[in-house]
């Protein structure tokens, strides 16, 4: 996140305002600093290398650079590392750019190589394959099918998006029939330093990104925009506003509120207990937190910080509620031992435990109102995955709306 001068001038007259609550993540602006670069995810890299994979497959002229148009709209330019035609097939290598965020598949080779569909047929047909360092997935619960790669729903639309920009440029009018195959050299060992292994992605890491960008992170630039945001929303007269976790639970929470103006919406991220206090301290009436069910999970089990670095939700623990409420000892067993949180909820679903979805949601209201104090009127969504709601629930405060 990028803050200018004028911004940082701002929040510290915000500060002044509104004395800090005690706490060990109390909102201070941020000093002056170089603006972070932001990066670029692995499916990105993937799609920019199959683009490049495919022009030299048909033998036309691969630019150093090549274009990748972007889930949210635009494109970025992504250098390419190497590209040529082997044979029959075309191959490029990206190399990843965390930006300044880096993880552990900053600076790693994402390839693709490209052969024409051999098999015969009239419509376009497009075959995805992972090769050497691409995951395979062994266990449900994940977006991706078993048996599958573990090349995630976007990265794939972006990689199939990459190819059909090039296909139709070069080659107007007859149907698209390829096969890609996705490889990361070394991808296999940079897995054992990720989730993969405990989610039962086994040979390689994933191929992931929602946005195409990693955005670098900075807990002080975001807990400042969220102080920002809220001083925003106090000016235009506002007394409500809702949280979520990102972008994609706001635009439910946009659909689902529809009456509320632009400014009552407000991005936490993982700032739970910290985005609480400060709206509390700053004199909200009413405050509506939402998440998808994996974060009102954490959310309910203490965590007021949801980040994975802070630790996974407790499916343990889940069980036990599940047995509480529903005598279902093998429901719980199930719930329990599954491999993810989506899992959980795919199984409380099935055996219509609805009840169990409450308990996160009530759970999670309290936690809310631990971190909240007494004082404003609170409320609570839970979404499943799809961002349709599951649960919602709300309980007053001591001062009136």
């Amino acid at each position: 996140m990028n803050f200018s001068r004028q911004i940082v001038k701002r929040l510290k007259k915000i500060a002044k305002n509104y004395p800090a609550p005690e706490d060990d993540e109390t909102p201070r602006p941020p000093r002056p600093r170089k603006e972070l670069r932001q990066g670029f995810a692995t499916g990105t890299a993937a799609a920019a290398a199959a683009q490049a994979a495919l022009y030299e497959l048909l033998r036309r002229p691969c630019p150093d650079r090549v274009q990748v148009i972007l889930p949210g709209g635009g494109s970025l330019s992504i250098p390419l590392n190497r590209h040529g035609r082997h044979g029959a097939r075309g191959e490029a290598v990206v190399v990843k750019d965390a930006g300044d965020d880096p993880d552990v598949t900053n600076g790693a080779e994402i390839g693709a190589r490209v052969w024409h569909l051999e098999a015969p047929g009239a419509g376009e047909d497009l075959t995805l394959l992972g090769g050497d360092g691409v995951g395979r997935v062994t266990k449900p619960g994940l977006p991706v099918a078993v048996g599958e790669p573990a090349i995630n729903p976007v990265p794939r639309r972006m990689i199939r998006r990459a190819l059909r920009q090039v296909w139709e440029e070069i080659c107007p009018g007859e149907p698209l029939r390829l096969r890609v195959e996705i490889f990361v050299p070394r991808g296999e060992e940079l897995a054992r330093h990720t989730l993969n292994p405990r989610l039962g992605i086994v040979g390689g890491i994933s191929i992931l990104g929602t946005t195409g960008l990693v955005k670098p992170f900075s807990h002080q630039a975001y807990r400042a925009t969220i102080a920002s945001s809220l001083r925003v929303a106090q000016a235009v007269g506002l007394k409500r506003i809702v949280y979520s976790t990102g972008g994609k639970s706001e635009e439910h929470l946009k659909a689902l509120l529809p009456a509320l103006p632009e400014e009552a919406f407000v991005q936490m991220g993982d700032y739970v207990r910290f985005a609480l206090k400060v709206a509390a301290h700053m004199g909200f009436l009413e405050i509506t937190a939402a998440a998808f069910f994996g974060k009102a999970l954490k959310i309910a089990q203490g965590f007021g910080h949801t980040h994975a670095s802070r630790g996974l939700a407790d499916l343990p623990e889940l069980g036990r509620w599940t047995l509480n409420l529903t005598g279902d000892a093998a429901l719980a067993q199930a719930v329990a031992g599954a491999n993810t949180v989506r899992q959980t909820l795919e199984l409380l679903t099935d055996a219509r435990a609805g009840g169990v979805v409450a308990q996160v949601g009530d759970r999670m209201l309290a936690a809310l109102r631990n971190y909240a104090g007494p004082g404003p009127k609170l409320g609570a969504v839970v979404l499943d995955f799809d961002g349709s709601p599951r649960w919602r629930g709300e309980i007053p405060g001591e001062v009136a709306v």
